[in-house]
């Protein structure tokens, strides 16, 4: 992706110019869209706590019993989601995004004052309808919280644009929910307290979003289709053209079902089970929010500023470890009365369900940031909006399955703890079929590994991979597991033409087959199959992807460069007879003669590899350096030879 096509008034600087995530704090470009998002976060969660202990803790409701308060609260903040999400999708793609966002502030306030009111008479049916109101809200700051991003970002600062948000967001939610259990506690003036704070909160978001520079509408032409249930309808089929994007979104929606559980048990979890008072409620929520924060802003640390989800899988056992884990270290604990926050961070049985809570969060900020950053990077601008809009509906939809199921297993007799155990192990189960449907997240998830726990893998003029279109990656071939790294640097997904030998190779063969690799034969051995390599090589041309070949034709048995054959060429040749003009990127791997995986030990006369593992320890450091782009004109295999071994010494 590039930024010149879809960029704001603001331009975006060079990628270098700042050392991390951090930084973007100090541009105008990030940061009020970042306070008002996170003045916004924090509202809409000290409103829906401070009501939610109120009917739990205060008032006695008796169409609305405490058991299923935080069930009811969130299935109506979610409906609006369901019901108007697609026209607020149709909104942010027509309108300038920044008018939209003050337009849903300037709403907030309306909203929270009608709320101030509710909190002053205690009236759980008007509170109830600003509950609606405010998901109404969130429902159109949606898509243009995640449209205005890409907009406005690089494609290698997204993942820390987008952890930066997901932190704030989370750490907004801990500061609300927390001053709303605090303050609605207040005797005598609790809810007067919240009522004021509410309407405070909505001006101050207001007040920073003047301050958000202009962000033009992306498909200004775009006649809005008022239907909701046909323009739902419409946008999810939008989502499914792509695959890759449609179960991504998939994905996140399981995400928000899973943290939708715990986060309406919390107040009746803390009561209940760890027999505590508000207060313990409160830390409840701040584990988790930390947690979540915490893993949103690693992602970028992790991910070499790249859009890595890689990182999805690992976030998913994380994910369904400590949920699983929590269900046992909540069994049995001692009831001691009704605990304040000092009992309860006394009883040493508690600090591990927070240690089960704060990891699960943090793995679950590592499995969504980069599944975000993954779906604004690939959706085509002008329908970018429409497609979070299409994600947001499946948001609602499965937090509305969520508080339907939970509430079905607590009226069938199932304890918080089991319904905790029970999402630990569905999540396990949806997270293994949507890596089998998406392969792509496991394969970057294994080249992650290899890259970061086997070797120490130093990326050098990775910014000459194209972030878009197709390309030709050529490289020298030392080991088994070139293809692997080559995907651990590339943010984009590589089509690999390689040996049909190493399909046969326990492990890397299925791998490779995952990836869709081109298996090619010698042109002796099976001219059919040489020729359906290239036919296939031209095709992932065509459709504008990285294509990536080791013209050396076979792994290197001394170490040494190999010469090129013509295989390159004839790729190149197939593509210009179709009007197929491409770059062609060479490469360079480096310090992999002699590992586990090269052809360095000798059997029986004959060089072979994987014979002694770690034979050069852990973490042995390898390296990859990436050259500048040639024209497919000035391709030749002895002049891409002497660019590549110009890089071996680089």
């Amino acid at each position: 992706m590039t930024t010149s096509a879809d960029s704001s008034s603001s331009s975006v600087p060079d990628l270098h110019g700042h050392a991390n995530q951090f930084a973007l704090l100090g541009q105008r470009r990030f940061a009020p869209f970042f306070w008002t998002q996170f003045a916004g976060a924090a509202n809409d969660n000290l409103f829906k706590f401070a009501f939610t202990v109120m009917v739990t803790y205060q008032l006695q409701i008796s169409w609305m019993p405490p058991a299923m308060a935080g069930l009811a609260i969130g299935a109506l903040f979610i409906l609006p989601f369901l019901l108007f999400s697609a026209t607020a999708g149709q909104l942010t793609d027509k309108y300038d995004k920044t008018k939209m966002i003050r337009f849903v502030k300037n709403l907030e306030i309306a909203i929270m004052l009608v709320a101030a009111w509710g909190f002053f008479r205690a009236d759980a049916a008007v509170l109830l309808g600003c509950v609606f109101l405010m998901g109404l809200h969130s429902t159109l700051f949606g898509p243009v919280k995640f449209a205005y991003l890409p907009q406005v970002l690089d494609s290698r600062e997204l993942t820390g644009g987008n952890g930066m948000v997901e932190m704030g967001t989370f750490v907004a939610i801990l500061l609300g929910q927390v001053a709303g259990g605090l303050l609605v506690a207040l005797p005598q003036v609790g809810h007067a307290t919240v009522a004021v704070a509410c309407v405070l909160l909505a001006l101050a978001g207001r007040g920073v979003a003047q301050a958000i520079p202009p962000a033009p509408a992306t498909d200004p032409g775009l006649t809005i289709n008022w239907n909701p249930v046909s323009e739902t309808w419409r946008n999810l089929r939008l989502a499914h053209g792509n695959l890759v994007v449609f179960r991504s979104l998939l994905g996140i929606s399981w995400m928000w079902f899973f943290g939708a559980v715990f986060l309406s048990q919390f107040p009746s979890f803390a009561k209940e089970v760890l027999h505590g008072n508000e207060q313990v409620a409160s830390l409840l929520l701040v584990v988790f929010s930390v947690g979540i924060g915490i893993g949103s802003l690693l992602c970028e640390t992790l991910s070499r500023r790249q859009v890595e989800i890689g990182l999805v899988p690992l976030g998913a056992i994380g994910m369904s470890v400590f949920a699983i884990d929590l269900y046992f270290a909540s069994r049995a604990l001692p009831a001691l009365g009704d605990m304040g926050l000092g009992s309860f961070v006394r009883q040493p049985a508690h600090w591990r369900v927070m240690a089960d809570l704060g990891l699960l969060s943090l793995f679950a900020g590592l499995y969504s940031v980069p599944m975000y950053a993954l779906i604004q990077l690939r959706s085509q601008p002008t329908h970018r909006a429409r497609i979070i809009a299409a994600n947001n509906i499946l948001n609602a939809l499965f937090m509305i399955g969520s508080s339907i199921i939970a509430g079905a297993l607590l009226k069938a007799g199932f304890t918080i703890p089991q319904i905790f155990l029970f999402t630990g192990i569905a999540n396990a189960v949806v997270a293994f079929y949507i890596f089998m449907l998406v392969p792509e997240y496991l394969l970057r998830f294994v080249a992650w590994v290899l890259s970061r726990f086997v070797y120490r893998f130093d990326v050098k003029g990775d910014e000459h991979i194209p972030a878009e279109g197709a390309a030709v990656l050529v490289c020298n071939h030392v080991s088994f597991i070139d293809a692997v790294l080559l995907m651990a640097a590339s943010p984009r997904p590589i089509r690999f033409i390689m040996d049909h030998r190493i399909f046969r190779v326990p492990v890397l063969g299925w791998l490779f087959k995952l990836a869709k690799a081109i298996p090619i034969a010698p042109q002796k051995e099976d001219p059919a199959a040489y020729e359906e390599a290239f036919a296939q090589a031209v095709q992932v041309l065509r459709e504008g992807d990285l294509l990536a070949i080791f013209p050396e034709g076979a792994i290197t048995r001394d170490g040494s460069l190999q010469p090129f054959k013509g295989g390159v060429m004839k790729i190149l040749e197939s593509a210009r007879a179709e009007g197929i003009e491409v770059p062609v990127i060479p490469m360079a791997l480096t310090n992999l003669w002699g590992s586990y995986f090269s052809r360095i030990e000798v059997r029986e006369g004959q060089n072979v590899a994987m014979v002694r593992p770690f034979r050069r320890g852990f973490f042995s450091r390898v390296g990859l350096n990436v050259g500048d782009a040639m024209a497919q004109a000035d391709v030749q295999p002895e002049a891409l030879q002497r660019r590549v071994s110009g890089l071996l010494s680089a």
